[in-house]
């Protein structure tokens, strides 16, 4: 998300450096680019005229204090004003009433209402604790009912069934008593997307909403049409009293105008990012943090947050006790790391949280990209138990199996158990208290992610 617009202002900045003051004509031509980086990433016009006329007026004539170069000066002032034109601080759900909490979910067709109300689900059960249920108000498309229904098996929550000859309202009402009865935390409520908006659908969301009366109103939208969010944000936050936005398919979305528009054209914050079609993939909104990885300076607190939800503890601890006995570091230790890498959201994911990661050439991108982990998991998967425990038993004739039985060619069983031996070796001197040794060693294979080695050197741990 935001790549182009990141990489644009990150550019900007650097030509501001050797500069000793922020005047007019050093700050013109980085205006220009900010300006130009804006639009391309679909940001509404109204919303990149009043940003550009704000960076100038703070950025003008700005002394450079102590160590700050002009560059660093005027991403102070670009990170700020983003972080106002995205809301200032995160806005949280609000569930601060008698139980149950309702929570309506409206949104065009195709948008990913239902998707997202699974994933809302889960994060308010696994992070938050609460008992939630969840109940489908949509009586045109009946396949929208059975999505809601696997989705809440899925997750875990209590789903509540409906049928397409009841009225909505009627079927929240009866929503939220069964709730009310059954001491459910959170009800989150379904509603029926259209392919436009139109005035009967109005009319029906608003009798729907005067029902139940929520306490908070969700508009769900497509991140990747754009300024267009904001247009069809506004336009339903006239019929309806919005309380939060959600942004799905933010993943896909490289420009990220939407989020950039929806809180300053609606007044309206966006409260999550639908990240992925999984069902953790939802990411509660934080504009300090957002912009800190559009600024190239990665997201280090949400990082640290999701390692510490998806990574297993007790076999992390497993693991460093394991070392300490001086056994070997084996497949099914690497699956595991993998594994837990590949639900924190994949390389793609991490490499956008961690500070200047973005600066990295799109080759050593490429080496390190979720094709490679699920190629290197399809070929663990192939190794027989005894394979996996063992390493060094795979030779020519295993390896051709293995090779076979994985898709893959001979190379990458090859290159993987090179990755091992070169991993098993790192991790045998960490275990002995040898950290900055163990760093050194990294550093001379991570093929182009700032080691000495330069790109493709070794390729560790991808390739």
């Amino acid at each position: 998300m935001f790549d182009g617009l990141s990489s644009r202002l990150q550019a900007t900045v650097k030509r501001l450096k050797g500069q000793a003051r922020l005047t007019e004509d050093n700050i013109q031509e980085a205006l220009r680019e900010v300006r130009m980086a804006l639009l391309e990433a679909d940001v509404a016009l109204p919303v990149v005229r009043e940003f550009i006329g704000e960076v100038r007026a703070k950025a003008l004539g700005k002394e450079v204090i102590g160590s700050l170069t002009p560059g660093q000066a005027f991403i102070k002032v670009v990170n700020d004003e983003l972080v106002r034109v995205m809301g200032g601080e995160g806005a949280s759900l609000n569930l601060a009433s008698q139980p149950p909490a309702i929570v309506l979910v409206a949104g065009l067709q195709g948008a990913g209402k239902t998707t997202s109300i699974g994933k809302l689900a889960r994060l308010l059960r696994e992070r938050q604790k609460k008992k939630v249920a969840v109940v489908s108000c949509d009586v045109y498309r009946p396949a929208a009912i059975q999505q809601l229904e696997t989705l809440a098996a899925q997750v875990g929550v209590s789903f509540y069934p409906s049928d397409t000859s009841q009225r909505p309202e009627q079927i929240a009402r009866a929503a939220v008593e069964r709730a009310r009865r059954e001491l459910q935390d959170v009800l989150l409520v379904d509603t029926a997307g259209r392919l436009h908006i139109d005035q009967a659908m109005m009319a029906e969301i608003q009798t729907l909403h005067q029902a139940i009366d929520p306490i908070e109103t969700l508009f769900v939208v497509d991140a990747m049409t754009g300024q267009d969010a904001a247009n069809t944000a506004r336009a339903f936050g006239e019929a309806l009293p919005l309380t939060g936005v959600v942004l799905t398919k933010a993943d896909g979305d490289a420009r990220g105008g939407a989020a950039l528009s929806v809180r300053k054209i609606t007044g309206v914050p966006i409260k999550f990012l639908g990240m992925g079609e999984r069902s953790e993939a939802l990411e509660p909104f934080h504009p300090e943090r957002v912009v800190s990885r559009i600024l190239g300076m990665g997201d280090v607190l949400t990082l640290v947050e999701e390692a510490t939800r998806q990574v297993d503890q007790d076999k992390a601890e497993k693991l460093a006790r394991k070392l300490k006995k001086g056994r070997a570091f084996n497949f099914n230790d690497l699956h595991d790391q993998l594994s837990q890498m590949q639900r924190m959201g994949g390389i793609g994911s991490l490499l956008e949280k961690l500070p200047g990661a973005g600066q990295l050439p799109d080759a050593v991108k490429n080496q390190t990209n979720d094709r490679e982990i699920r190629r290197m998991m399809a070929v663990i998967g192939s190794m027989t138990e005894q394979e996996r425990r063992h390493p060094e038993l795979i030779k020519g004739s295993r390896k051709r199996r293995i090779a076979a039985g994985s898709g893959a060619q001979i190379q990458d069983v090859n290159r993987l158990l090179k990755q091992h031996t070169q991993m098993s070796k790192a991790m045998k001197k960490f275990s002995k208290g040898g950290a900055g040794k163990m760093m050194r060693a990294l550093g001379g294979r991570l093929g182009g992610m700032g080691g000495p080695g330069g790109p493709g050197a070794g390729g560790f741990p991808f390739r």
